[in-house]
């Protein structure tokens, strides 16, 4: 899978100068997961792992500097750009964790995990957990999602994100 992911790593920084908005590869694809390297137009990458249905997804990216973030996104949404929100999350029925201002653009929520081991925490829940409930802070549902072939598709977007943050070193350089 490295060598993979290295090659995509380098086809779509290459081509970064080409006027396209994003480019994609697939690295891995497992039950209703699949995960991606997304290389954008100004050359700057992210690797994504996405459960999704018609309309709807729910992604975890990651990013070189390790930022994660999760993306919940459908069709049916419009927000204001510049506008939050509280949300809640609750994996399978795990404790709830609180979104705090999360952001609210055109069709998606955006929140950023923090760089602690909540963070860690949260995506291990992911990896183990079989479903995932968006809702309104006052504990209303607004979505849920699949989270089968979460464990593997995880560990695939953190091997991808291993080599974007330059963590995993070349042995042949």
């Amino acid at each position: 899978m490295w060598d993979r992911i290295g090659l995509a790593v380098g086809l779509i920084a290459g081509s970064a100068g080409v006027a396209v908005a994003q480019q994609s590869e697939v690295l891995f694809s497992h039950k209703h997961w699949q995960v991606e390297i997304v290389g954008w137009d100004d050359g700057s990458l992210g690797c994504v792992a996405q459960v999704s249905a018609p309309g709807e997804s729910f992604s975890i990216w990651t990013f070189p500097d390790e930022t994660v973030q999760l993306q919940f996104y459908s069709t049916a949404w419009s927000f204001d750009e510049g506008t939050t929100a509280d949300l809640e999350v609750q994996i399978d029925r795990r404790s709830p964790w609180n979104l705090t201002n999360a952001e609210l653009y055109q069709n998606s929520v955006l929140f950023t995990l923090p760089d602690d081991s909540s963070g860690v925490n949260f995506i291990v829940e992911v990896a183990q957990g079989n479903r995932l409930f968006l809702r309104a802070d006052d504990g209303s549902d607004v979505q849920d999602y699949s989270l089968s072939g979460s464990r593997a598709s995880i560990d695939a977007l953190i091997d991808c994100g291993e080599v974007l943050s330059g963590e995993v070193a070349n042995p042949f350089k």
